[in-house]
């Protein structure tokens, strides 16, 4: 049945391979499953929001299992979903304070009364309006053109970028490269604990996979947490030059992972933040940029992420993408039922690409996905333990992007018109931190270079205005913002 289903032996896999990739791809994302309520609730950036943190803890969770599965059966697609990082960041630091200023303007005309409403609940209006019009898009088949539009070295492009950036994230988030206000550079403490976790973790990663090992990148998470309990227990018992260093005591292993001390745990309500969207006063002219905003985010992002992970797979067929549609149409109902649970912006995620890695090809590894986020509701601690130490999963990201950047082969660099373009989008999308911004680089500059280097004819007028707008997005409503 799951073989007829999810055309199993039509894409060359089976299911051990799927559920073993969907293991992979839910380990390399588990971070967010405590990242997301962190950042939320404002314990993070230290702007209180007054968002339950274990509602939102829940929330998380299962909107990334109802949203991973509208994907599994939908678009039968090896993609996962849950709440996007950079949304979730945009939704507390931009679009909270914006509501906040609007109840403040509206309990001054007497339009509103106190407690009538919560900036919170404004905000997830706000996500829960960019989803439904993300969803109309889908609907009229304006991102099938889209897709459709891109030029195979844009496509290239974007799968590479993609790789750079996750594996930058993953060398960002273990502490190897620091990045400052004004410059962005190599951490040298090699001999700090979580360097020496990530480095064991990378070099036999690395390794099983050479060997083509089934499952390398999986057993390669496994093996580097028990390396990392191994050694948080051993390091007490170091000499005191060693165990009583700063570099030691201050690193994340000694002071911010911490052995699960029970497997099992019963989750947290969902009441306080279920449909709790205020989406009559998220629609008014005021936060209608922020609306806009999430959408040009979600649009693009799910573009890149979709295009970068089947390219990898496989799976565009003479150049097209077989259930694009299903696939748009499934990230934009997650965006919907994320907002009315009560969280930030779900989109698809590019760590999906490690499960592709460990022969994940069908909606059967984003079903396990799901399952598991499931499960992580009820086995909360040793999800938390795993993925809240990146040192654990970096390693992954890091592989994983060593092997997407082998698109770059791919792109014509013999014609400029189409290697210039794409080369801004592979530079963009890590050095601007963001899939959207970094494709939005390229989408613009692709028909303008074309246009001068008397190529304009491959150029389809969508793309000339994708461009325009694009432009004026970014000079009148974006740069404003912020």
């Amino acid at each position: 049945m799951l073989d007829r289903f999810f055309g199993l032996s039509e894409h060359g896999t089976n299911v051990r391979r799927e559920l073993l990739a969907g293991v992979t791809t839910f380990f390399t994302m588990a971070y967010i499953i405590c990242v997301q309520p962190a950042i939320l609730t404002g314990r993070i950036s230290g702007q209180k929001t007054d968002m339950d943190f274990g509602a939102v803890f829940t929330a998380t969770c299962l909107s990334a299992a109802l949203a991973t599965a509208i994907m599994a059966f939908y678009a039968r697609y090896p993609i996962a979903q849950a709440p996007g990082m950079g949304q979730n960041v945009f939704f507390v630091l931009t679009i909270i304070p914006a509501a906040r200023e609007l109840i403040a303007n509206r309990m001054a005309e007497g339009t509103i009364h106190a407690d009538e409403t919560e900036p919170w609940q404004i905000a997830l209006g706000v996500v829960f309006a960019s989803g439904v019009l993300f969803l109309l898009l889908t609907l009229a088949g304006l991102r099938q053109v889209l897709l459709d539009t891109i030029a195979p070295s844009m496509r290239y492009g974007i799968a590479a970028g993609i790789g750079l950036f996750i594996a930058f994230i993953g060398l960002k988030n273990v502490g190897l490269v620091v990045v400052g206000n004004d410059h962005v550079g190599l951490n040298y403490h090699f001999g700090s604990p979580d360097l020496v976790v990530f480095f064991f973790g990378l070099l036999l990663t690395a390794g099983l996979f050479a060997r083509r090992l089934p499952g390398a990148i999986f057993w390669g998470i496994v093996a580097t947490t028990i390396f990392a309990i191994g050694l948080q227990h051993c390091l007490p018992y170091a000499p005191a030059l060693i165990a009583e260093s700063t570099v030691v005591k201050m690193s994340g292993l000694m002071t911010n992972f911490h052995v699960a001390q029970q497997v099992v745990a019963m989750p947290p309500s969902i009441a306080p933040t279920l449909l709790q969207m205020d989406v009559k006063n998220a629609v008014s002219p005021q936060m209608a940029p922020f609306i806009l905003i999430l959408l040009f985010m979600v649009v693009f992002d799910t573009l890149g992420t979709l295009v970068g992970v089947a390219e990898r797979a496989g799976l565009i067929r003479d150049n097209k993408l077989p259930r694009a549609n299903e696939a748009f149409a499934s990230d934009a109902a997650a965006t919907v039922v994320g907002a009315a649970l009560g969280t930030s912006t779900v989109t698809s995620y590019i760590e999906s690409v490690a499960g592709v890695e460990q022969g994940g090809r069908t909606g059967l590894t984003a079903l396990a996905v799901g399952a598991l986020f499931l499960l992580a509701l009820f086995f909360g601690p040793v999800v938390v333990m795993v993925g809240s130490y990146p040192p654990i999963t970096a390693p992954a990201l890091v592989i994983v992007g060593a092997l997407m950047v082998e698109s770059v082969t791919k792109i014509d660099w013999s014609n400029h018109g189409e290697s210039i373009p794409a080369f801004l989008i592979l530079l963009g999308i890590p050095l601007s931190y963001s899939i959207a911004d970094g494709l939005a680089l390229g989408l613009i500059a692709y028909p303008v270079v074309k246009f001068l280097a008397g190529q304009a004819r491959d150029v389809k007028w969508l793309m000339y205005l994708i461009a325009a707008l694009l432009g004026i997005y970014f000079v009148m409503i974006r740069a404003t913002i912020g």
